[in-house]
């Protein structure tokens, strides 16, 4: 994987939500602890809250679940 040494917010997002698996988790396994919190409580929003536009909406969802399987992976190892 490459390592990611400083990504804008924009590209942040636009990678996360981009719907490529391996962009996801190449992105996701980058973030430190704090950002992965963040980065998970901000996408949860985004499936409840009102304002969202449906395929943000999806796209976050997406990101969600992939999360969800690269974390249960890797209590799994």
């Amino acid at each position: 994987m490459k390592k990611i040494d400083h990504l804008s917010i924009e590209l942040l997002w636009d990678s996360l939500l981009s719907r490529e698996p391996e962009k996801i988790k190449s992105t996701f396994h980058h973030l430190n602890q704090s950002e992965r919190s963040a980065v998970i409580e901000h996408l949860n929003r985004m499936t409840t809250e009102d304002g969202w536009h449906p395929e943000q909406k999806n796209s976050a969802l997406i990101v969600l679940q992939i999360i969800e399987k690269l974390t249960k992976g890797n209590k799994q190892k």
